[in-house]
């Protein structure tokens, strides 16, 4: 049999990017830490760890990994029907931010002897962290199939360009055209961030490809702040912004024209019995939330 405190080291170090770290939150010392994963290194015949600034799994390293994660998450599941109850267990999702800011927390708040690792990631490649087994489950824009999940849709996000009046005022005087929108500040949460030139795609053409100047912001709250006071436009959630358009501190650059990202809810089909109770409440709160 595998050596769980073994498992337990090489993930820690994974997900943590050191030894020092990994002996941390394990509660032993660095040089237990390391003593353990030679040993796994030994029995397993090759490089499960890259000591690299942060240390990251191999192959190899990361097929371990998820088989421990896995393994955990099923004898929790199973201790929940024995009389002493399940300690809590740590689960390791993928979210994008917006999800997380607006819907995502009630429903991780109903659950119980849950532990969460939330990575944040866009949607468009939440998906990713899935594929390579670093997550049990994942909210995504992609339907799927994937290899070894089960997918569940949740429902449409829906956002809104939009900005302060004052800058709607000084950069599109004459509405929406394609020379304000090439001067126009916007605003971006990251490199991977798509929103705002799809919103722009719908708007000129699926063949459109206008450069504009955008500042970077990678927060939800603050991209509802950043164009409340007039630093740029953005793709905002509607749940987040629908009381600023009500009051009036911000409007839609171009009115009624909605982006709509579907969402899904993708997990390991190994685990699904595992973490039913948390898909449950994230169907639960999408339903209410999502349109």
């Amino acid at each position: 049999m595998l050596d769980y405190n073994q498992l337990a080291a090489l993930t820690a170090i994974h997900r943590r990017g050191s030894f020092d770290l990994a002996a941390s939150a394990l509660g032993v010392t660095p040089s237990a830490i390391s003593q353990r994963l030679k040993a796994l290194e030994d029995r397993m015949g090759t490089l499960l760890i890259r000591r690299s600034q942060p240390c990251t799994a191999t192959d190899a390293g990361l097929r371990l990994i998820r088989h421990f994660e896995d393994v955990m998450l099923l004898e929790s599941n199973l201790s929940g029907d024995l009389p002493q109850g399940p300690d809590p267990t740590t689960i390791r999702l993928a979210v994008n931010a917006d999800s997380l800011a607006t819907w995502v927390l009630p429903a991780l708040a109903t659950t119980q002897n849950l532990l969460f690792d939330l990575v944040i990631d866009d949607q468009d490649h939440s998906q990713n962290w899935l594929r390579r087994g670093e997550v049990v489950a994942a909210i995504t824009g992609h339907a799927g199939p994937l290899q070894g999940c089960d997918t569940l849709p949740l429902g449409v996000l829906r956002y809104r360009a939009t900005a302060s009046p004052a800058f709607v005022a000084r950069w599109f005087p004459d509405g929406l055209t394609r020379a304000a929108i090439a001067r126009a500040p916007a605003l971006t949460f990251s490199d991977k961030d798509r929103l705002q030139r799809d919103w722009i795609a719908t708007q000129f053409g699926t063949n459109t490809n206008i450069s504009f100047p955008t500042h970077r912001i990678a927060s939800t709250q603050g991209f509802v702040d950043a164009a409340s006071l007039g630093l740029g436009w953005g793709m905002n959630p509607e749940p987040l912004v629908a009381p600023h358009l009500a009051a009036g501190t911000l409007v839609e650059i171009a009115p009624n024209t909605p982006l709509d990202v579907p969402l899904y809810w993708q997990f390991a089909r190994l685990t699904a019995a595992a973490i039913a109770p948390l898909t449950r409440a994230i169907l639960q709160a999408s339903a209410k939330h999502l349109l």
